[in-house]
């Protein structure tokens, strides 16, 4: 795979730590903008990047490279990726795929028309342990109740408070808890389920984005809630409960650091096979294998997963009358 990235924030910083692991992806381009120029000059020489560009069409007509990794803001992911799957190449979006769920069909819709393969970089579908975990839901037996919480004192949330508005903040930008953190407790137990009966969202709302927020979703016979927040903090864990035992996710949702599995109160295993220290590099193996392959059959398998995630968020934002746009 011949990867050009689109980006130079904090995403990009922590996924360019894997590369040198990565053997069978060749990092052939940097995108930014002329403001970041000196970032993206840095980044090129630390990680051995062939080219940097700070113009993204300069880039599909001349980079050299099948692949495009867009890690930019969430607004702005719907306007690369369809520029990039226009120009016949390959595209892994950052979470959320698009902020409205009619940008994320159209892109599906384009990449099935051009046979390209369209993925989204979701890391808890790739990671060992989410997959030992599926395996293991028979053994607790019929679920009931599942309790995903992932909270975290946004580092931008005083900045916030104080009249700042960043883009994780900015309803204009695809901001708010939902969308950025509450994201991967979606992710995870539409994995486990598929897609809900019912979907209601309760935030807490301020300046018009939420900032933080309970998703409810009923399965029928399991009912879920999951908790995201950027507002405050509170042990991050997954407790999946069923009538014969339970499981208990330690840790964020993106990570799966482990998991425990009980009988009653009775602690049965611990459970970590997680193969690389870090949560990115699973998916980043897998989608390499996928593009290289050119395995269309896995690349609609996991974008169908997608577009459940996608109309959770849809329907979750239409419950609480919140517009991101």
């Amino acid at each position: 795979m011949k990867l050009a990235i689109i980006g130079s924030g904090k995403i990009v910083h922590d996924f360019l730590t894997i590369t040198k692991d990565l053997k069978d992806t060749e990092l052939t381009a940097i995108i930014g903008t002329k403001h970041s120029q000196d970032v993206l000059n840095q980044l090129q020489d630390q990680y051995h990047i062939n080219e940097v560009f700070t113009d993204f069409d300069t880039a599909l007509a001349t980079g050299d490279f099948d692949t495009v990794y867009v890690a930019v803001s969430n607004f702005l992911h719907y306007t690369f990726a369809k520029k990039a799957l226009e120009q016949g190449k390959n595209v892994i979006s950052e979470k959320p795929f698009t902020v409205k769920y009619e940008e994320f069909l159209d892109l599906k819709a384009l990449a099935e028309k051009n046979q390209l393969v369209l993925l989204e970089a979701i890391t808890n579908q790739y990671l060992q342990n989410y997959l030992d975990l599926k395996k293991k839901l028979p053994d607790i037996g019929d679920l009931k109740i599942i309790e995903s919480n992932y909270s975290q004192y946004s580092s931008r949330y005083d900045a916030f408070r104080a009249g700042e508005i960043l883009p994780v903040f900015d309803p204009k930008k695809g901001g708010g808890a939902l969308m950025d953190i509450n994201i991967y407790n979606i992710h995870l137990i539409v994995g486990l389920l598929g897609k809900p009966e019912q979907v209601e969202y309760l935030p807490n709302i301020e300046r018009g984005i939420d900032t933080s927020g309970m998703l409810i979703l009923n399965y029928g016979t399991t009912k879920v809630v999951a908790i995201g927040a950027k507002d405050s903090t509170a042990p991050i864990r997954t407790v999946i409960q069923g009538n014969k035992g339970s499981i208990v996710v330690n840790g964020p949702t993106n990570e799966m650091d482990s998991f425990n599995v009980y009988d009653n109160d009775k602690l049965l295993e611990k459970i970590n096979h997680n193969i690389y220290p870090h949560r990115m590099y699973q998916e980043f193996v897998e989608f390499e294998r996928i593009i290289r392959e050119n395995d269309l059959e896995a690349a609609e398998k996991h974008l169908n997963h997608s577009q459940t995630v996608m109309w959770v968020v849809k329907e979750a934002l239409k419950s609480a009358d919140l517009k991101l746009d």
